[in-house]
């Protein structure tokens, strides 16, 4: 056959596309994978310091950001909130999801990112419901880790520390004050499941769906439980959330609320301009709130009021953020 036939004229011309479309495919590709790693590297909008650290201890290392506000004024100590990511994020894209570091910014506080390894879960959660094996006791150490530097190097307020938390990271949260209880004055749980629902990966897939049974953990590695001495609860749940039923946010309150004796006060509706509305119901014992919990109907598995252009952010719904830290702040001595 001769090189000049039709067929293999057009072959060649057909193969030259496709060599084409496949050089412009992989660029963009690569463009698209450049500007990844570009945006991750990027520090979130606001003024004041974006700054790496690594805690290290008898589980292994652990990265984390911390955001300092501006004009920091030498010997002045401020308060510190440890926010804690959920799946398939990483410090960057909570803090630039929540934007609380803009209300860090106006408020004056730090706040705290600690970075769950890949290697130590291949989505990016925290172990928080590993408790038999140990890696969950173990990532709490590392963040009680990240939290000392901080406090440490920082000069960040030992009396004024409280711990947030999305999803896997909202369990992990409250994990961490039942271990730690005397060393925050305050938790926020984000569409997350009460502590002791789950032990293993089975139990907190089945807990995420609602079937879990919520029990108090001990206060403190290898004490009896006191949870009387657990510090106020908020939680936010969203009514759609199809990744963690809503159940689990009424369980975290209930467990909170039982052990402190408290009761529940009338439930309010509340709308703030057109964004979704929800309920509040307030658990109080003696006059002082022990937990509160925030029931949003129209919202999914998503942090409220977050950035629509991030993953797990509603825009829409009220602003979780600035909730957080006004029921924080509260429990801050003067």
């Amino acid at each position: 056959m001769k090189a000049g036939a039709p067929w293999a004229r057009a072959f060649e011309r057909s193969f030259k596309v496709l060599a084409r479309s496949s050089l412009r495919a992989g660029a963009r590709a690569a463009g698209l994978g450049l500007k990844a790693q570009i945006d991750k590297r990027r520090p979130p909008a606001g003024e004041g310091d974006w700054i790496a650290g690594i805690a290290i201890g008898a589980g292994g290392a652990r990265r984390y950001r911390l955001y300092r506000p501006p004009a920091i004024q030498s010997g002045e100590q401020l308060p510190l909130l440890v926010m804690l990511h959920g799946c398939g994020q990483d410090a960057n894209s909570f803090a630039q999801s929540t934007r609380m570091n803009l209300i860090a910014a106006r408020e004056r506080f730090m706040v705290l990112y600690p970075e769950q390894d890949r290697l130590a879960n291949a989505r990016g959660c925290w172990n928080w419901f590993d408790t038999r094996a140990g890696r969950a006791a173990g990532e709490a150490e590392l963040i009680m880790g990240a939290v000392e530097q901080v406090c440490l190097l920082y000069a960040a307020d030992r009396a004024r520390i409280a711990v947030a938390g999305l999803s896997a990271g909202a369990s992990m949260a409250a994990l961490l004050v039942t271990r730690h209880p005397d060393r925050f004055k305050a938790v926020v749980m984000h569409s997350g499941i009460a502590p002791g629902s789950a032990h293993s990966g089975l139990s907190a897939l089945a807990a995420m769906h609602g079937h879990g049974t919520a029990t108090a953990l001990p206060s403190g590695p290898g004490s009896a439980s006191v949870p009387r001495s657990w510090p106020p609860l908020l939680v936010i749940h969203g009514g759609r959330d199809r990744t963690v039923a809503a159940s689990n946010g009424q369980a975290a309150v209930r467990v909170w609320a039982e052990a402190a004796g408290a009761s529940p006060v009338a439930l309010r509706s509340v709308q703030r301009g057109k964004r979704h509305p929800m309920t509040v119901t307030d658990f109080k014992a003696g006059g002082a709130t022990v937990a509160s919990l925030v029931v949003v109907p129209q919202l999914g598995h998503a942090w409220s009021g977050g950035a629509a252009s991030q993953p797990y952010g509603d825009a829409r719904g009220p602003d979780a953020s600035r909730m957080a830290w006004a029921f924080v702040a509260r429990q801050f001595p003067a």
